[in-house]
């Protein structure tokens, strides 16, 4: 196998499946060209706390963020640690700008795009927690390289994990469930899975808010698993 280091692109899932979806309405497109300038991921350079909130704080990532009611839900539980949160699909950036300004959340700054990209001008060992919850489970075997729970992926969130930081993984779809574990278990030496019996999968845990996916996937009658994983 040849080496790699966390973070080479070559390693890293490249940005698929589309952007934008239906029009915005007014209210969420004045968002986006106001509010979103504002609180935007600077796009080049080191993504740290101190340069994003003015100061060091524990700093949390969320890596596909949807409509941003999670993103939003932390960081008002939260009001001292800096939340990042990357989405490629428009419609969901707006929807969490109108979380952000009714929240008055000062403390979440947003990118839409590739959150591989951003994640990794963040230096090694910064973040507290990584979010990734209902990823797209690209079900298809050929597209089985397009997903985010990857070799490349996971050696990049170990690296930016602090040593006891916690990466959360949630899905509902039983095809990615199974490709996830087999690649965590990859990676026990740097991840110990926090489990204790059914009920940690199978039930949420606290402080990770139901959203209107899990909510949708539920009345669909699909089971949801939710997975902590702890850096060592």
């Amino acid at each position: 196998m040849t080496a790699h280091k966390p973070g080479d692109p070559l390693t890293l899932n490249r940005l698929y499946g589309r952007s934008v979806g239906k029009p915005l309405r007014a209210r969420q497109q004045g968002l986006v060209d106001r509010l979103l300038p504002q609180i935007a991921v600077p796009a080049d350079g080191p993504v740290t706390a101190e340069r994003l909130f003015g100061e060091d704080c524990p700093l949390h990532f969320e890596i596909g963020f949807g409509g941003g009611e999670h993103l939003a839900y932390r960081a008002d539980l939260l009001p001292n640690h800096g939340f990042i949160g990357a989405e490629p699909f428009l419609n969901g950036v707006a929807a969490a700008l109108v979380h952000v300004e009714e929240g008055r959340l000062a403390n979440v700054r947003l990118h839409h795009g590739d959150a591989l990209e951003v994640l990794a001008r963040v230096p090694d060992g910064a973040l507290t927690m990584i979010y990734l919850l209902h990823p797209d489970p690209w079900p298809k075997a050929r597209h089985a390289k397009r997903r985010m729970m990857n070799d490349g992926p996971v050696d990049l969130f170990a690296a930016k994990l602090k040593p006891g930081g916690e990466l959360r993984f949630g899905t509902d779809h039983p095809v990615y469930l199974r490709h996830a574990l087999m690649v965590m278990r990859r990676h026990e030496a740097q991840f110990e899975w926090l489990v204790d019996g059914p009920q940690s999968w199978s039930q949420r845990p606290s402080g990770w808010p139901e959203t209107r996916y899990e909510a949708k996937a539920r009345d669909q009658g699909h089971e949801v698993w939710y997975f902590r994983y702890r850096r060592r």
